[in-house]
């Protein structure tokens, strides 16, 4: 990522996007340069318009996350049902352990 981001910051400051200068760019941040990357790098941006990227890249808005729109899901009749008795269970055992609670202080 860092190579790509030297590109751009060559890009922007009007600076030739070659090899040699994504070098002393990715050395001045304090990384060792790895030729190979930044050759092909080079080679394929000289191929490219970068400002006609850039400004595709601009005019595609993000994709919201479906399932963060998504209204929540409403309780179907069967799962309703299902979580009644499991309610009226808990109900009878708190009751059972309350009533042998009550029996020791009579």
């Amino acid at each position: 990522m860092e190579y790509i981001y030297a590109a751009l910051l060559l890009h922007k400051a009007g600076k030739k996007v070659d090899e040699e200068s994504l070098r002393k760019v990715v050395e001045a941040a304090g990384i060792t340069p790895d030729l190979p990357k930044i050759k092909s790098l080079a080679t394929a941006l000289a191929e490219i318009n970068i400002d006609e990227v850039l400004k595709q890249a601009a005019a595609v808005p993000a994709a919201p996350i479906a399932a963060a729109t998504q209204a929540p899901a409403t309780e179907t009749p069967s799962a309703a049902s299902a979580a009644k008795p499991k309610e009226e269970k808990k109900e009878e055992e708190k009751e059972e352990a309350l009533s042998g609670l009550s029996a020791l202080f009579g």
